[in-house]
């Protein structure tokens, strides 16, 4: 997908077969990641990206997740803190127009990303 990122990274983690139109806003997100990896000059972890209705409901994803859209990646950007340093770096970012304004949550082992196009933010660290 990018010089960085497979596909199989974004996968949902059931193994379901992801839909065409999910697979055009995964791409569009991978490009953001990839933005964000070599600026940040360190590797990213996909926890998890996109997921199907069933899949997103074992977890406990909320019925309006963007997620099940494929515009949301949890990831740990190896090296930084999830909360002290990951959260800060990447609203910045969306602030100065670098990557694309969407939904950021702060949890204490991951970031959640999103390009929803409106300003989302949350913190259950």
């Amino acid at each position: 997908m990018t010089e960085n990122f497979k596909k199989s990274e974004f996968d949902c983690k059931c193994g379901c077969e992801m839909p065409e139109d999910v697979l055009v806003n995964i791409t569009k997100l991978a490009n953001q990641l990839q933005y964000i990896r070599d600026n940040v000059a360190l590797p990213i972890t996909v926890n998890s990206a996109y997921r199907c209705e069933a899949h997103n409901k074992s977890v406990g994803g909320s019925v309006n997740s963007q997620h099940l859209l494929g515009k949301a990646a949890d990831i740990v950007i190896n090296g930084l803190d999830p909360v002290l340093d990951t959260y800060d770096y990447l609203d910045d970012l969306m602030r100065t127009g670098e990557i694309l304004q969407g939904g950021l949550g702060m949890y204490k082992t991951f970031t959640h990303y999103d390009n929803r196009k409106t300003k989302a933010r949350w913190n259950y660290a």
